[in-house]
C-alpha cells in the first residue's frame, strides 16, 4: 500500500499546487491513498465546506486538521457531514467531528487515520500520547494500516510520540511548523516517522504568509492581518509504503516540488 501524505495546505496557492502535482505523483508512486492536512486550506486559516469538497474532488482520500480547526464557523456547523475528515482526537469531549476514521477505497482496501494536537507551546489539551494510542489500538482491530498526524510545535514532543507509537502505528507524521525536516526514517519496530512534512503553499513567504506582514508583527508586537502570499508554490509531502497485512512501514520518502501556482490570487479562499 502506497500512501501520500501532504503537509499543511495553505490557501488557494497550496490547493492549486496540489492539483498540479497530484496526477504526476499518482503515476510515479502508484498511490493508493492521498491524505492531506488542510487546517490552513481556506484563505490560510481554517477550512470551509467548499474547500473540503474541492479537495475530495481531486481524489483526496482523507483530511486531517489542527489548531485552526474551528476558525471558520460554517465548518464547525458542517464537520459532522464529512466522514473522512478528522480533527484532533484530544479536543474535549462533546465537540463536533471525529478524531479518527477508517478511510476506504472503492476496491475495499482501507486504512486508519488519527489526528492529535500537541500541548507544548500550544493551548492545553488532553494528553495526545494516551489519546493517540487509544485511537490507534481501536482502529487496528479492523485495519492493519494506521497513520497518525501529530499537529504539534515542539520537535521533542513529536519525536517522543513517534517512539511511543513505534510498532503500533504504521506512521507518525508531524505537521504544523510548515518547514520540511530531513529526519524521515522507519523506526526499529516498523513505524515510519518524520518530524514535519512541511507545507504546500506559497514558496516566497513566512510559512505561507506575506513576509512584510509577518515581519511587522515581529518588529512591533502589534497584531496584523496575515494574508496568504502570492507567487510560486511548493509542495511538501511524504510517500509511505506499508505492508497491507502487518501494518508495518516498509519505507518513507520525502517529496517536494515547486510549481507556478496561485500567482494572481494568493489570499482568496
Amino acid at each position: 500500500m502506497n500512501i501520500l501524505f501532504v503537509g499543511d495546505i495553505v490557501g488557494r496557492p497550496g490547493r492549486r499546487c496540489l492539483a498540479q502535482c497530484l496526477p504526476r505523483l499518482r503515476e510515479q508512486y502508484a498511490l493508493d491513498f492521498v491524505i492531506v492536512n488542510a487546517e490552513n486550506a481556506a484563505g490560510g486559516l481554517g477550512i470551509i465546506p467548499r474547500v473540503v469538497d474541492e479537495l475530495l474532488k481531486m481524489g483526496v482520500s482523507g483530511i486531517t486538521m489542527g489548531n485552526h480547526t474551528w476558525r471558520k464557523r460554517e465548518f464547525v456547523n458542517t464537520i459532522d457531514k464529512y466522514r473522512t475528515v478528522v480533527r484532533p482526537a484530544n479536543y474535549p469531549m462533546g465537540v463536533p467531528g471525529q478524531g479518527s476514521a477508517v478511510v476506504e477505497l472503492p476496491d475495499g482496501r482501507a486504512m486508519g487515520l488519527v489526528n492529535v494536537l500537541g500541548r507544548v507551546y500550544l493551548d492545553s489539551f488532553d494528553d495526545p500520547f494516551t489519546r493517540a494510542r487509544e485511537e490507534v489500538e481501536r482502529l487496528r482491530q479492523s485495519v492493519p494500516v494506521v497513520l497518525v498526524d501529530f499537529h504539534a510545535e515542539a520537535t521533542s514532543e513529536k519525536v517522543a510520540l513517534g517512539w511511543y507509537l513505534d510498532g503500533l502505528a504504521t506512521a507518525v507524521v508531524g505537521t504544523h511548523t510548515h518547514v520540511q525536516t530531513s529526519d524521515e526514517r522507519v523506526l526499529p519496530k516498523g513505524t515510519a516517522y518524520i518530524t514535519d512534512v512541511g507545507m504546500t503553499g506559497p514558496r516566497d513567504s513566512v510559512i505561507g504568509i506575506e513576509p512584510p506582514r509577518a515581519i511587522q508583527k515581529f518588529l512591533t508586537g502589534i497584531p496584523s492581518e496575515f494574508r496568504v502570499a502570492k507567487g510560486p508554490a511548493i509542495l511538501g509531502a511524504v510517500v509511505i509504503q506499508a505492508d497491507d497485512a502487518t501494518g508495518r512501514a516498509v519505507s518513507i520518502e520525502r517529496v517536494s516540488a515547486t510549481v507556478e501556482a496561485g500567482v494572481d490570487d494568493g489570499d482568496d479562499e
